[in-house]
């Protein structure tokens, strides 16, 4: 099932919705208020300048503010009243915005017209983009049932309770959207009865490589009381990967964080979730930081012709380096910075550095200490690798030894990395595993609490530290 096809779907659904309604609201102008104002009838079918800008724009709006609130995730488990009441909510107050920017100045014969005009376009935005939702939803819950769609889902556990859990899922009339790949023992082997119906793939351990090779979207716990033990372990492991997890509700005692009820067909599951924002503030922070990546590119850009000029007179080498980290689910991007060590830092094999390492070069020492070696990410963040701020990545090479000290590493991968991070201000460059863990401590902290702002309060003070040159 393709995710991203069904969300441009969705989207083209309310452009298509979002032109119709103004275009109706543009008639209903023509041929009912400015009457009212002017006492004889305007030609409607003659639209104006304003008209062919208004049906660029209006749609554009109205699918930004419907990103911003989330409205274009995961549109394959929509509930179609909640989208209802959302939908009307979002709609509501983005038609006050339209009409407090574009409609309020209007010359009207009497207030009762204003009235008229909000009124109607509230009506005709929010029934006709509702009705095509309502249809395109009705369409995939269709195809859900009559097994057409589904997510690619990992049974964990090979026991009688999973046994059950199975047969209680598949027998039913309707299709619940499960397509089972296979299943994973917890803490015995395999079943013989689970082998007649479902493919074993291995031992829990292998999760988070057999999510990636079948593109698991759900993965479904059946664990028997005495195998209890092992639910934070196999949380964790699960923990930096982007799939849904869901339990029995006898666990629900044991599990910390927030959970969502699924009443599916008699079937009681509890869908393990730990939101760290709502969907609109994660929107917005990339909002955000796509305004000020693109911002501080251009107007830093004379700064990073000069710096350029430095690294490139301070050593011979190239002007930029790029190194692959580990960002948001496990995923390996390129991260871009100038160059502040000399070409051969690394023939040893991978280093971390101090505040005297000989590998610095003169001028990187320069850059590091007023950060402005960072200042090439950027464009990592423009491209959505990064954010401004975020837990710093690190190497793979490194993550394997913070790992073995510190499992719930893995928590950082929740997130876009950043440029800059609370972990960062309390340490900067960590020197050694040990730092890197303390400063990991506060990177967690920062997770927990996320917020824009908190994102603010860490830029503040980012600045403030670029300002005294007191980086390293």
């Amino acid at each position: 099932m393709n995710k991203k096809l069904g969300q441009i779907q969705y989207i083209l659904n309310d452009v298509l919705g979002s032109v119709l309604a103004w275009t109706l609201f543009y008639i209903y102008r023509k041929a009912v208020i400015e009457p009212m104002r002017y006492g004889y009838k305007i030609p409607i079918w003659e639209p104006d300048r304003n008209y062919y800008l208004a049906i660029i724009i209006i749609p554009i709006f109205w699918v930004l503010v419907f990103w911003v609130f989330g409205s274009y995730r995961d549109v394959f488990r929509k509930s179609r009243v909640k989208e209802l009441t959302q939908t009307f909510v979002i709609t509501f107050l983005g038609v006050i915005f339209i009409f407090f920017t574009l409609l309020i100045d209007d010359v009207v014969s009497s207030y009762e017209a204003f009235r008229h005009t909000f009124a109607a376009l509230l009506c005709l935005q929010f029934f006709i983009v509702f009705g095509l939702r309502l249809l395109y939803l009705s369409t995939i819950k269709r195809k859900l049932k009559t097994g057409k769609i589904g997510f690619n889902t990992i049974l964990a556990g090979s026991n009688t309770k999973a046994l059950e859990l199975y047969k209680e899922l598949t027998s039913q009339k309707y299709s619940q959207g499960y397509f089972f790949k296979g299943y994973v023992s917890i803490e015995n082997g395999n079943n013989v009865q689970m082998d007649e119906k479902l493919n074993f793939l291995g031992k829990y351990d292998a999760l988070p490589a057999l999510i990636k090779e079948y593109k698991i979207q759900e993965v479904i716990l059946a664990v028997e009381s005495s195998e209890h033990h092992l639910i934070n372990t196999i949380l964790s492991k699960l923990e930096e990967l982007n799939v849904i997890i869901k339990v029995l509700p006898d666990m629900y005692d044991i599990l910390t964080g927030g959970v969502k009820m699924n009443y599916i067909f008699g079937t009681a599951l509890v869908e393990v979730r730990n939101e760290i924002m709502p969907q609109w503030q994660k929107n917005f922070k990339r909002l955000f930081d796509l305004f000020f990546a693109s911002t501080a590119m251009l107007l830093l850009s004379p700064i990073y012709g000069i710096l350029a000029i430095g690294v490139r007179l301070s050593s011979k080498g190239p002007i930029f380096y790029s190194q692959e980290r580990i960002g948001i689910h496990g995923k390996p991007f390129k991260i871009y910075k100038f160059r502040s060590m000399f070409t051969d830092a690394e023939k040893l094999g991978p280093q971390l550095s101090s505040e005297d390492d000989p590998r610095i070069t003169p001028f990187g020492g320069f850059l590091r200490k007023y950060r402005l070696d960072e200042f090439p990410q950027f464009w990592n963040v423009f491209i959505g690798d990064m954010s401004i701020v975020g837990p710093r990545p690190e190497r793979q090479f490194f993550i394997e030894q913070l790992l073995v000290v510190a499992p719930n590493y893995r928590h950082l991968h929740k997130v876009r990395p950043g440029i800059t991070s609370w972990g960062q201000i309390k340490y900067g460059y960590a020197e050694n595993i040990e730092q890197m863990v303390e400063r990991m401590k506060f990177d967690i902290l920062y997770i927990e609490n996320m917020s824009i702002a908190m994102d603010f309060k860490i830029i503040f003070y980012t600045v403030v530290i670029m300002l005294q040159g007191r980086g390293k």
